[in-house]
């Protein structure tokens, strides 16, 4: 099992860990299939009120899908075969809600937990950033997810500078992407106090919010994913060209 669930009947709150601290707790096929199965069956459990989302050890949260996954492409540009799409709450019809707790880096598609959490709270220690235009690849998803969180300005820059910068914590909070910074370490117990206040309050009416705040931005997140096939397959280069940069060695990265 590469997901660690813990429940707390008492108080009403679950904790999802990313348990692949060795490999940045990258999701690979079967992280992806765990956390679309967790979610559904958080819609079965009503001992169950909010969720904490967080990852194993202190280097990351998540980054994104692990690069030894082999997903086999349609040749259609109009259709792309993404595991990423479904590892989300949202994606898999939960209206509980979800709260995700970062520590070290947070990039690529990390944003699509991102994305759908209702708030972030990060460590001192968080950075965010997304490599895909420095390795030839177009950020879609990843970029709508951020655009409906963010300032555009500050979107366009994370997602264009690619390895060369990343965003501090304290950065994320000025923007909008994160609630709250906490002490490296602390960033957890901060994230389980704010869920356990949620998960104390009438069920239906806090499921009924998050579904309200959601539908705020749905129509414009599925009018951009519709464009994604296309871009994506417009402008990634082919992966030979793609595995050359990755083997290419690069100097340091600007926090700001």
């Amino acid at each position: 099992m590469t997901l660690r669930i813990e429940r707390d009947k008492e108080s009403g709150v679950a904790v999802v860990t990313l348990d692949r601290p060795e490999k940045h707790n990258a999701i690979d096929l079967a992280t992806a299939a765990e956390l679309a199965a967790a979610w559904r069956e958080f819609r079965y459990d009503d001992e169950v009120r909010a969720i904490v989302l967080t990852g194993a050890g202190e280097k990351a949260f998540c980054t994104g899908i692990d690069r030894s996954a082999v997903v086999p492409q349609p040749s259609s540009p109009y259709a792309i075969d993404d595991p990423l799409l479904t590892i989300g709450p949202k994606a898999n019809d939960l209206w509980k809600p979800v709260i995700a707790a970062v520590r070290g880096m947070a990039c690529g598609g990390a944003f699509y937990l991102l994305g759908e959490a209702e708030f972030v709270i990060a460590a001192e220690d968080a950075t965010f950033f997304d490599p895909h235009t420095t390795y030839g690849m177009v950020s879609a998803y990843e970029s709508v997810h951020l655009a409906l969180r963010m300032p555009p300005g500050e979107v366009a820059r994370l997602v264009l500078m690619g390895t060369a910068e990343r965003v501090s914590a304290r950065r994320a909070y000025e923007t909008g992407l994160v609630s709250e910074v906490t002490p490296a370490g602390e960033e957890v117990a901060a994230a389980v106090r704010c869920a356990e206040v949620v998960a104390g309050y009438p069920t239906e009416a806090v499921q009924g919010t998050v579904r309200a705040l959601w539908s705020a931005h749905e129509p414009a997140r599925t009018q951009s994913f519709a464009h994604a096939p296309h871009l994506i397959a417009l402008g990634n280069l082919p992966p030979e060209r793609q595995a050359e940069l990755f083997g290419r060695r690069r100097g340091g990265f600007r926090v700001r």
